[in-house]
């Protein structure tokens, strides 16, 4: 019964993984067809040809082209998500430290209104961060965006940078400046190695959010100057036609920054999402 049972489960998460996987596989693929294959009826679902014409048009490369300034939507969004990236990690490292080390009044309530704060969408801000950011005068601004993502990023990396930092011993620290270091050195010699996975890991989901996110970038920009890559997509369509071909090509671009980082990270990343799941 029990093998029946694990046989039931297997199968199960193998057809649940091809449907989440399927559509990402149809945009890749898509990227390297030519524009009739893709809309063709019925549908062509192996590519009779892949090229890389569609890369090309939409870098401006070869003798078809397309008017989209890719390079710089792709700077923006490196920019704007490593920038809010670093600057969410710097503040949810003291703030999840101030939170799982030190004592002070409120410290509840303030925790508890950074969580509540995470749970709000982000496209119910869109309106009133327009209209805030119009009177700062930052609208079309990578500097309004990094703020954006700054925002929605820190709750959470000093959730889980507090989690972390909660599961090594303070006994450590303690020993450590018993031995001459300061508090300072402390951290960064015992504490903070301990909890680097945790910290990874609070990187990582910063920059996909800041990097995919689409509703309140698509408000907040409007020129080449400020448009991140998600926007972008919105240049492939016109009145009565939508390239999709070149639409997917820069899917394509938007995924592979996305997987080099997780790849790179990947041993910090599992490590940080299994610590403290196993009790000894």
């Amino acid at each position: 019964m029990k093998r029946v049972r694990g046989m039931v489960l297997w199968v199960a998460t193998f057809l649940l993984m091809v449907v989440m996987c399927v559509p990402g596989l149809w945009v890749i693929l898509s990227a390297f067809r030519p524009n009739r294959e893709i809309l063709a009826k019925p549908p062509v679902w192996v590519p009779e040809t892949l090229t890389l014409d569609n890369f090309g048009k939409i870098f401006g490369w070869g003798a078809e082209q397309i008017a989209i300034p890719v390079g710089s939507y792709f700077l923006n969004s490196m920019v704007i998500a490593l920038t809010s990236t670093v600057i969410a990690l710097g503040i949810g490292m003291a703030g999840g430290y101030a939170f799982a080390r030190f004592r002070f009044r409120g410290k509840n309530s303030v925790f508890l209104g950074l969580m509540l704060l995470r749970t709000v969408p982000g496209i119910a801000l869109s309106l009133p961060v327009f209209m805030l950011w119009s009177r700062l005068g930052i609208i079309d601004t990578k500097l309004g965006l990094i703020i954006v993502y700054v925002s929605l990023n820190v709750p959470f990396t000093i959730w889980l940078i507090d989690g972390f930092f909660r599961q090594i011993p303070l006994s450590l620290s303690e020993a450590a400046q018993v031995d001459g270091c300061t508090r300072w050195q402390a951290f960064w010699k015992i504490e903070f190695p301990l909890a680097k996975s945790g910290i990874a890991s609070a990187g990582v989901f910063a920059f996909l959010t800041s990097w995919n996110e689409f509703a309140l970038a698509s408000q907040l920009t409007r020129s080449t100057d400020s448009k991140t890559l998600p926007v972008g997509l919105l240049d492939f369509t016109a009145q009565f036609t939508i390239d999709w071909a070149g639409m997917c090509a820069m899917a394509v671009i938007i995924i592979v920054p996305a997987l080099i980082l997780t790849f790179l990270v990947q041993k910090h990343l599992i490590a940080g999402l299994t610590f403290g799941g196993v009790k000894g």
